[in-house]
């Protein structure tokens, strides 16, 4: 037996009673996540938590995104307080936290380092001041492309793409005969799969949710132009099937050779660079997320959290959990077990400073300058009430930009653009008008 399981071993049994015989009392902690990379790495390495921490037994609930997404909001709207760790994103902590749903973190200690988070991160997951989430990890978005299927046509990606070249690309490098297809996208319906790409889409094409006077404006040119590239594109140019596939999806797809150009999330540039993970380590280049006729606009930036619900009866042993998974000796932990390349990138600086993660991770400063320039309150070509660049920040999103991309994914499967962004304006419309808007 090894000496770190001896001692493991050891260090339960010490404290297994306490003096009287007693047994020690644990606090049963349960944490709801996604099936990101990731947080399954978390969830494993957490082990070395509980070791550490023999008083905390940990209950792991590992949901995908669209399910994770209702059973929490369920949750914690009907403070039924079935977990004491969340795993949200910066659309759902400032509201659910004004709310009165979240437990602050105040007074963090000084060896966690609130400021080594970089600060567009921080500033998503406060209200009023006050933290009410630490970031696992946080994204841009950028563009991955296969150098060798480019070099093979003789094309060379432009510095700065736009979505009309990228399309063009795509038809020159798709060979759907040998199963690689030039183009992967997210199709999957849902506020933060599908619509988290076509809502900065349109955003480049000129359009917007709302105008001024929270009027619906999806029955407009600039969404009918957005979204007709994208059901083109996926249905000429991307993998059978798009309508179920979401990141993890593609993730896959791209690690596994079968695409070409895939525009989403910038965390995944760590798994795509990972010769463990990915077929195609070494022919990974990556760009800018495309632009189109509006530039400016506000840029993506999204990053998962973990969160405790005012409601759960375990906060002290929830608390000691969500420092440990966001710490640098974190990061630290995950470098060691996979290496530098792995892990959890977009949320401290003391990362990217890192002589080791600079070394493997060619990406880096590309994504901390993407992360650090992001403007989510940036303005859309005409004036806006909200704020967000792939969401609306406003509760009502969750449910209208799920439903309004299952209609959005209709396109990839028949159904006209027309007809289908004339569906989803009268409901938008409608919900819109039952919860009371413009307020």
């Amino acid at each position: 037996m090894s000496r770190r399981r001896l001692a493991a071993l050891f260090a339960a049994f010490a404290v297994a009673l306490l003096p009287g015989g007693r047994a020690l009392a644990q606090a049963t902690v349960t944490i709801a996540t996604v099936n990101n990379g990731d947080m399954v790495v978390m969830q494993r390495l957490s082990s070395r938590f509980e070791q550490q921490n023999p008083d905390v037994k940990l209950r792991w609930v590992v949901l995908e995104e669209n399910v994770l997404r209702q059973r929490l909001t369920t949750d914690i709207a009907t403070k039924a307080g079935q977990f004491d760790i969340l795993t949200i994103g910066n659309y759902e902590v400032p509201i659910w936290a004004k709310q009165g749903w979240l437990a602050p973190f105040d007074n963090l200690p000084a060896a966690y380092d609130a400021n080594d988070i970089l600060a567009p991160v921080r500033t998503g997951i406060s209200h009023d001041g006050k933290l009410y989430a630490l970031p696992f990890y946080a994204e841009s978005a950028m563009t991955y492309y296969r150098t060798d299927l480019l070099q093979k046509a003789g094309i060379t990606m432009p510095a700065e793409p736009t979505y009309a070249q990228i399309r063009d690309i795509a038809a020159k490098i798709t060979d759907k005969a040998n199963q690689t297809y030039g183009l992967c996208l997210r199709g999957k319906p849902g506020w933060g799969e599908n619509m988290a790409f076509v809502t900065p889409l349109v955003t480049a094409f000129g359009g917007q949710w709302f105008d001024a006077q929270w009027k619906p404006q999806l029955d407009t040119p600039a969404w009918r132009n957005a979204v007709t590239w994208y059901s083109t594109s996926l249905r000429d140019y991307g993998p059978p099937g798009a309508t179920s596939n979401g990141f993890n999806e593609n993730l896959a797809l791209f690690a596994g050779g079968r695409c070409g150009i895939w525009i989403d999330a910038s965390v995944a540039a760590g798994l795509l660079y990972d010769t463990k993970q990915s077929q195609v380590a070494d022919k990974v280049g990556f760009a800018p997320m495309p632009t189109g006729e509006f530039t400016g606009g506000p840029t993506w930036l999204w990053s998962w959290n973990l969160a405790i619900p005012a409601t759960s009866k375990q906060q002290d042993a929830a608390r000691k959990f969500v420092l440990w998974a966001t710490s640098k000796d974190y990061v630290k932990l995950v470098a060691q077990e996979n290496g530098w390349v792995a892990v959890p990138p977009g949320t401290r600086q003391s990362t990217y400073d890192s002589p080791d993660y600079q070394k493997v991770a060619p990406f880096a400063g590309f994504v901390q300058k993407a992360i650090m320039s992001a403007n989510p309150s940036a303005q859309t070509r005409n004036p806006r009430p909200y704020t967000g660049a792939q969401f609306v920040a406003i509760p009502e999103f969750q449910g209208l930009g799920t439903q309004v991309g299952q209609t959005i994914a209709s396109t990839l499967t028949g159904t006209a653009v027309e007809q289908a962004l004339r569906t989803a304006e009268s409901a938008t419309e409608r919900t819109m008008r039952q919860a009371g808007y413009p307020k």
